[in-house]
């Protein structure tokens, strides 16, 4: 199942036409990956410091197949497709808020997949993810 997080589409989100900058579904996907942590006890400060690594994107592939626009509400998700020692792929969407989408559900606006890979903070070396860290992200 996957994690949920609201975005209302703000002028700033926007180009001249009032459609959501292509570039801008990053932070959203952004946001949503750092409030699903968040949602499992996981504030990426906190795991820094405890632990001395940090996730970093190591890759991004985003396909947009809507647009949105301005006052918008968005839902985008966040879910694990691919768990590993030193890195997690995750799968990402940008929907529209079922209250404004059509009968066969949420319009799929942009879609993707970001990895994810743990460093550490210092060094920025790649490093396993703690075991502990990874029991927590591998669940469903």
């Amino acid at each position: 199942m996957a994690f949920e997080w609201p975005v209302r589409i703000y002028w700033e989100d926007t180009d001249a036409g009032g459609i959501v900058f292509y570039a801008n579904y990053l932070k959203f996907f952004e946001r949503a990956r750092t409030e699903w942590l968040r949602s499992l006890g996981l504030g990426q400060q906190s795991l820094r410091e405890l632990t001395g690594g940090m996730f970093v994107v190591v890759d991004a592939q985003l396909r947009y197949l809507k647009p949105a626009r301005l006052d918008d509400e968005l839902i985008v998700t966040a879910a694990v497709l691919d768990c590993g020692r030193a890195c997690l792929t995750i799968r990402q969407q940008a929907l529209l808020k079922t209250e404004q989408a059509s009968e066969s559900g949420p319009a799929l606006l942009c879609e993707g997949t970001v990895r994810i890979g743990w460093v550490q903070a210092d060094t920025l070396r790649p490093a396993r993810i703690p075991a502990s860290l990874l029991q927590t992200l591998s669940r469903p």
